[in-house]
């Protein structure tokens, strides 16, 4: 369970307190900080924990090497730090960053998690974030007897005209006092944005980007 927030200030982080093994070395699980999904895993050291907070970049050990990594140096690709938590043994760094170039893993993908076929997949995040993709590849690639295929068909019209009978539904079952009916409406008007946003070509991450605006 990662449960304590770091802050990016030495003051307010216990370094001293993180567990490594007898290597000196920590876990650190990397994950994107608006949808969540897990970008990839490196370890670092004190040094490079101390780094990273200084410069609000991640760095980490390179056990083949035996040196400091700075991640992105060379790609650009650099990870910038958002939030930092460590778990309740102390022995597991979480970091949550902004991914410059979206892509994370040396092979050029965003993820260095695949599946265990070996299969190239885009890594999960959150289940909005999963939606968005299904959405987005029906509109790339459009499929026969797809509901989302006959909604980017329709154009602005038939994808505006479901929104605003989905928001009316949710009024009503807000209305009756509805908890399934009111979480299975408000489902239905999620799912015909996502489409109105694909449509438009308008990411969903920039959504997330302004609602983090919003929260500070």
């Amino acid at each position: 369970m990662f449960s304590s927030d770091l802050h990016l200030t030495h003051d307010a982080i216990p370094v001293e307190r993180i567990r490594y093994d007898e290597k000196g070395l920590v876990p650190a699980i990397v994950q994107d900080y608006l949808d969540g999904t897990i970008l990839m895993m490196a370890w670092m050291n004190q040094q490079s924990l101390q780094k990273t907070l200084e410069t609000g970049e991640t760095w980490f050990w390179s056990r083949s090497r035996q040196e400091l990594w700075h991640k992105g140096a060379t790609s650009g690709h650099i990870q910038k730090v958002k939030t930092m938590r460590y778990d309740c043994d102390s022995d597991a760094i979480l970091v949550g960053v902004e991914q410059i170039g979206d892509i994370a893993c040396h092979t050029g993908e965003r993820s260095c998690f695949h599946k265990l076929d070996g299969s190239i997949v885009p890594a999960p995040g959150d289940t909005l974030s999963q939606l968005f993709a299904v959405i987005c590849d029906r509109r790339d690639n459009p499929q026969q007897n797809s509901y989302t295929c006959k909604l980017f068909a329709g154009g602005d019209n038939k994808i505006l005209k479901k929104i605003g009978e989905e928001s009316a539904e949710v009024v009503m079952a807000c209305k009756d006092d509805d908890p399934d009916g009111i979480a299975s409406e408000v489902a239905d008007l999620l799912y015909h944005t996502l489409v109105a946003l694909a449509h438009h070509k308008v990411d969903l991450k920039a959504v997330y980007q302004k609602l983090q605006q919003r929260r500070k």
